[in-house]
Parts: structure tokens; C-alpha cells; sequence
């Protein structure tokens, strides 16, 4: 698919052009993310970069109100929470990401195995610029 070695830095491109990728294994077709090197289940090394649809369920949750500095500076904090959560796709392979579109503030709203869809946020500008993988409800 694409000829960018499988890295960290790769990795990030394709997020800050919109793509979610993970690295499939050519022996076992094993599908991975974050990307990596060799494959776990059999052992091989001859990997390659796949797109993923973005698509999936969400698995796990917490509402977090006690906020690190960038996210207060985002506005969210304990007036204002934030939801972050583990989706699995419909690959299969499990993303840790912010899940966006529900109210932090009344976790019992947001529901497990909701279908949820991967959106790229930007903030900053110039340099300071930068692309997060996140989801909302599908």
C-alpha cells in the first residue's frame, strides 16, 4: 500500500493527513495498531501499512475531570470533563483515544458498544499544529 517504513513518524503523517493506520501482517494477515515491526502472532517480520476504516464499538470509558495542563488549556476540566475510552475497530485491533460528542458530565449517558466513528481534530497553528485521533457516536 504505502512505501513509508512502518515508525512512529509514519505513523503521525498519516494521522495529520486524516488516515488511520495500522501495519498487517503479509504472513498471517494479523492487524495491528499502533503499527509495529513484527507480528505477535506468528513471528514474522514482513509487514505492511494498512488503512483502517475508522470504524467500531466502544469497549471501555472514563470521564476524566482532574485535566492535564494542555487539556485545560483546551477548557476542559472539572466543570468542563473530557471522555476518553478504548475502541475496538472492526479490524479488530483496540484504539485508546478521546471520544467526543457525549456529555462527560453524565457518564450514564454514554453507553458501551455504542457504534463510534474516527474524527481527526486540529489544533494550534503554524508549527504548534497538530492532528488527534478521536471518536464520535456513528
Amino acid at each position: 500500500m504505502e512505501e513509508r517504513p512502518i515508525s512512529d513518524i509514519s505513523y503521525r503523517k498519516f494521522i495529520e493527513e486524516g488516515k488511520l493506520m495500522g501495519s498487517r501482517c503479509r504472513a498471517c494477515g494479523k492487524i495491528y495498531h499502533p503499527p509495529r515491526h513484527f507480528c505477535e502472532e506468528c513471528f514474522g517480520s514482513d509487514m505492511e501499512w494498512q488503512e483502517l476504516k475508522g470504524e467500531g464499538e466502544l469497549t471501555t470509558f472514563t470521564c476524566i475531570f482532574v485535566v492535564p495542563p494542555y487539556m485545560a488549556r483546551e477548557g476542559y476540566g472539572r466543570d468542563n470533563p473530557y471522555c476518553t475510552g478504548v475502541v475496538t475497530l472492526s479490524e479488530g485491533p483496540r484504539v485508546v483515544a478521546r471520544i467526543e460528542g457525549v456529555d462527560a458530565r453524565k457518564p450514564e449517558s454514554i453507553k458501551i458498544g455504542m457504534p463510534v466513528k474516527a474524527v481527526f481534530l486540529r489544533s494550534g497553528e503554524g508549527e504548534a499544529a497538530r492532528t488527534y485521533l478521536a471518536f464520535r457516536p456513528a
